[in-house]
């Protein structure tokens, strides 16, 4: 933590504290700061430094980059540096120190966090500063007064004092100028190549040691240093005085523009209710087609083109859209694979998936597309990634997905993207300027793809966002990561519902049934439509309307699913008028199914007399073999031949095997030791161990969840079957059935919304104005009021004061609670119950145990 920091946030008001946490929301994420030094801990966080960073347009970071440079920084040196006047610079400062990336001190002299200065080692292509060089271990007083005669500056005085010359005469552009002009001939264009295209470049380590080299040169007047021998590096002061008083760092306030022509809202409009229905009804009937066929994977892994064509072929997709929907299904756990099918099947939330409105489904997809780390339609020389194989892009894709349709978001409305080539560069340029942190080459490669995905999902229409896409994009910040198994937030954000359920309120749910066998949809059909029409007929066409035909084949394969004829027709007379030669078609069909019957059997049981296989189909004992007579001297067993024999021969028959060929097999079995009764005894002890131990954790949390006062409410609610389930703190869960994708049978959480940044500044300046608990005191309150506890225990619950460490712990009557961050006050514990979601006081007399919680 920068002690600077903590100083700046004392002095803030409550307003200027509020902007800064509703910057920066993960300093104030759950358990939430109590105190400022908590808080100037999060904020300095490198990672979380890191990730504000990335939300910085670039005037930002070119600001940040010279603050580095200039010493001291204040808004006036930057600004001279730039050569642009205060007042363009003052803004983006201040929007710097709102995200505590940069703060003042009592002087004016700016700070940068640390992880700043360590990301940029050469800030502006600069090097380190000529101190660091000339105050190192390695540079002796006859080296400091050897440098000073070359430079033509006195050499008395102690050694800093000398160097304190040196620095000034390099940094001097025009003593530069004028030592330059006794330089060997090559030195200005040697050091130019440092200035320039530097700080570090390799070099001939044996030119440093030849005399009257450029090299050897700027070596002994302190213009370049070699931190190793093939490696010369040239200080920051001397680069900026060989560049000159006219240069200025590149500063961008306004961002590039975006080529932009006039588009038609309410064809937008009609667009998105399009292809928003459609992107449902064909990820159901590729879960529904892996369902039938499970999808395998390529042993270098990912699914190969030749299954991407199959499924696109067998469903009616195009080729695009199948890699998309299957990738999309993959984020949100619709598919996944089974090592006993062999490949991706579809997993039971699609079973819930699949049942609930088409709203919903379309939010399932989008919040899988917003958070893939993936581009489906990528291209990486001139062709596609493997679907479901690794990307080399990672989470940028995600970022670089999000900070485009951002861009496009901001576009005026009635507006759209010019078609034009040339013009679709402007885009790129306007996201690098908005988050200049992205890989250039990748956002170059990943701009299209995410255009025709975000058009093949209803989110972009005429290269203009739709209502629908403009709902997505004003959720980045709540985007989650791909590897995140709690409830996405963004499938229930208020804005996003009434787009998605907007998007598809012109689906249609009845079909016109012509006499010549076709049923036409006019318009997008709803899923539930597409999957009955898909499952009895064959789709000729889709589109603006979409047709069916009604064959023989179709009507069977129907059949052949276990659907009865009755059962068809009346679907169908539910979404249409059936025509009387439909129900010719599917009367006749179903008098002909059946009339060749194949039966599986286990093994065929003969013998000679028929009486014997009388007896045996009418013995009681072996009735679970499933026999069948079907000829005096055959019988049919649903057993296979090793059990039904071993069967026979318990109950006092004597059969022997017959081979394929039609004789009797008879072989003789050598005696081996008995495998596999300790492996099975000890799998069957672990599998119940494991059994006991997740029962335990549910348990566990269902105490915890009633510790915080609130059991009855969330037991009522998972009690009555509902898929969501209130927590106290205002939690939501989702319920797990048995069996789930995810195999833990536990509720996943949504993430814990931030309490409101104003507020918890207000919280927090109060706090800073009272005095600070100390720790000296901890251990005798806990001692004298924990009575109930051992002392090693005592300890324990003395780290989560100190030290914010977690711990589980038990209460009188058996609650439980899981906390961290504690406080004391009196005679009570305040902490952060992490099952309620917010600090919560446990009297220390109640606590009868603490144990350790990892």
């Amino acid at each position: 933590m920068d002690d600077h920091l903590l100083g700046w946030l004392r002095t803030l008001d409550e307003d200027r504290l509020g902007r800064i946490l509703a910057n920066r929301p993960d300093a104030i994420a759950a358990p939430w700061p109590r105190r400022l030094d908590t808080l100037a801990q999060r904020l300095s966080s490198g990672f979380a430094v890191m990730e504000a960073l990335r939300r910085l347009p670039l005037p930002c970071l070119e600001l940040a980059q010279a603050c580095l440079v200039v010493r001291p920084a204040t808004h006036a040196r930057v600004a001279e540096l730039l050569g642009v006047p205060l007042d363009e610079v003052t803004p983006w400062l201040d929007r710097l120190c709102d995200h505590a990336l940069a703060w003042p001190d009592a002087d004016g002299v700016l700070h940068l966090a640390e992880a700043v200065s360590r990301w940029w080692s050469a800030p502006l292509g600069l090097g380190e500063p000529l101190d660091r060089h000339l105050n190192s271990w390695t540079v002796s007083n006859d080296t400091v007064r050897a440098l000073a005669r070359g430079l033509g500056i006195p050499t008395q005085g102690n050694k800093r004092r000398v160097l304190a010359r040196a620095a000034e005469v390099l940094a001097d552009p025009g003593h530069l100028t004028a030592l330059l002009r006794h330089a060997p001939e090559g030195t200005r264009e040697l050091l130019d190549l440092f200035a320039w295209d530097g700080p570090v470049r390799d070099v001939d380590g044996g030119r440093f040691v030849l005399p009257g080299t450029p090299e050897k040169w700027s070596s002994d007047h302190g213009l370049l240093y070699r931190p190793s021998w093939h490696v010369a590096e040239m200080p920051r002061e001397v680069a900026l005085a060989l560049r000159g008083p006219g240069y200025h760092p590149p500063f961008t306030p306004e961002a590039p523009e975006v080529a932009t022509i006039p588009v038609d809202p309410e064809e937008v409009d009609h667009l998105m209710t399009l292809a928003a229905p459609h992107a449902v009804e064909r990820c159901a009937a590729i879960l529904d087609n892996t369902s039938k066929t499970p999808l395998p994977l390529l042993k270098t892994g990912g699914v190969g083109v030749r299954e991407v064509r199959r499924v696109a072929k067998e469903t009616g997709c195009d080729e695009d859209e199948t890699r998309l929907l299957l990738e999309l299904c993959a984020v949100a756990r619709l598919l996944a694979w089974d090592e006993e099918s062999g490949g991706m099947v579809p997993t039971e939330r699609f079973d819930r998936w699949r049942l609930d409105e088409g709203s919903a489904r379309l939010r399932v997809l989008l919040s899988a597309w917003w958070r893939m780390e993936r581009s489906s339609l990528r291209r990486i020389d001139g062709k596609y990634g493997t679907v479901l194989g690794d990307d080399r892009g990672g989470a940028d894709v995600a970022r670089v997905r999000r900070a485009v349709v951002s861009v496009l978001a901001h576009l005026p409305a009635g507006t759209a993207l010019s078609p034009d080539a040339a013009d679709r560069d402007s885009l790129v340029r306007n996201v690098h300027w908005h988050a200049p942190m992205l890989d250039r080459a990748l956002l170059d490669e990943c701009a299209s793809a995410v255009l025709e995905e975000a058009r093949l999902l209803g989110l972009l229409a005429n290269d203009t966002l739709t209502d629908l896409g403009r709902a997505l994009a004003g959720l980045a910040d709540r985007a989650g990561d791909e590897n995140d198994d709690h409830v996405p937030a963004v499938e229930h954000d208020p804005v996003l519902v009434e787009a998605s359920t907007r998007a598809l309120a012109s689906v249609r749910r009845s079909a016109l049934f012509g006499p010549d066998l076709t049923a036409v949809v006019t318009g997008p059909p709803s899923a539930e439509l597409a999957a009955l029409l898909d499952r009895v007929a064959e789709r000729e066409s889709r589109g603006a309307a979409s047709v069916w035909r009604f064959t023989p084949d179709s009507v069977r394969g129907a059949l052949d699913l276990g659907h009865e004829a009755g059962e068809l027709l009346e679907e169908l007379a539910a979404v249409g008028t059936i025509p009387q030669t439909l129900e010719y078609l599917v009367h006749d069909v179903a008098r002909r199914h059946g009339e060749v019957t194949v039966t599986t059997v286990g093994c065929v049981v003969q013998a000679s007399d028929p009486a014997l296989l009388a007896e045996i189909a009418g013995h009681r004992r072996l009735a679970r073999l499933g026999l069948r007579l079907l000829a005096p001297t055959v019988l049919v067993s649903a057993a296979g031949a090793e059990r039904t024999l071993a069967a026979l021969r318990e109950n006092g028959f004597s059969p022997v095997a017959v081979a394929d060929t039609g004789r009797i097999a008879i072989r003789r079995t050598r005696p081996e030791e008995p495998r596999g009764s300790a492996g099975s005894a000890g799998s069957a002890g672990s599998a119940g161990s494991a059994g006991s131990a997740g029962s335990a954790g549910s348990a566990g949390s269902a105490g915890s969840a009633g510790s915080a006062g609130s059991a009855g409410s969330a037991g009522g609610a998972g009690s009555a079957g509902g898929r969501l389930v209130l927590l106290p703190g205002g939690q939501v869960a989702q319920l797990a059935e048995p069996g789930d994708a995810l195999g833990d049978g536990k509720a996943h959480l949504v993430a814990e919304p931030v309490p409101d940044p104003y507020e918890h500044a207000r919280r927090l300046v109060a706090a800073g104005r009272s005095a600070e608990p100390g720790g000296g005191r901890t251990w005798a309150v806990i001692g004298r009021m924990a009575t109930r506890l051992p002392t090693a225990q005592q300890s324990l619950l003395g780290f989560v004061v100190d030290r914010g460490v977690r711990a589980g712990i038990t209460l009188t009557g058996g609650l439980t609670a899981t906390i961290s961050h504690g406080e004391l006050r009196g005679a009570a514990l305040d902490a952060w119950c992490e099952e309620a979601g917010d600090y919560l006081e446990f009297p220390l007399a109640e606590i009868v145990e603490v144990r350790g919680a990892y």
